[in-house]
């Protein structure tokens, strides 16, 4: 029996993402895209070929209108009145990463490889990150 290989180059590069001063929305889209690996000529849906994505100043994301009062995120522990709700602001202010994560999150494909994917997002709240050794590409978006 013969076995090929595959000639997808399967590399997977190293972006930074500065957040501060960014919305939410538009940057998890541009997040997604890159992990996902749609800006690559070799992409494929069935095919994990995306990138390692880093973002920093998670803490300084912005949104716009009243999202911030006004929106809410629920989490339920599965026993009867075990609902549990807290705003966005609440959410930046306790955990900055899980905002981004979340949006990120919804944008990725419900299977074995979007939950893959979402790990190669790494988000930190300050401007220190433990992937120095990368070689990171800056994204300006």
């Amino acid at each position: 029996m013969y076995h090929f290989k595959n000639n997808i180059n399967n590399h997977h590069n190293w972006y930074l993402i500065d957040a501060k001063k960014k919305i939410l929305g538009r940057l998890a889209t541009v997040i997604a895209h890159y992990l996902m690996g749609k800006h690559k000529i070799t992409y494929s849906p069935h095919i994990d070929g995306g990138d390692y994505i880093t973002v920093i100043n998670a803490e300084k994301i912005q949104v716009t209108g009243n999202k911030k009062k006004n929106k809410m995120y629920y989490k339920h522990s599965g026993y009867s009145g075990g609902i549990k709700k807290i705003s966005l602001n609440e959410l930046i202010n306790h955990y900055p990463d899980r905002v981004i994560k979340n949006a990120v999150k919804g944008m990725l494909p419900k299977n074995k490889i979007g939950y893959l994917i979402l790990n190669r997002l790494k988000i930190y709240s300050g401007i220190k990150h433990k992937h120095i050794a990368q070689k990171h590409y800056i994204l300006n978006i």
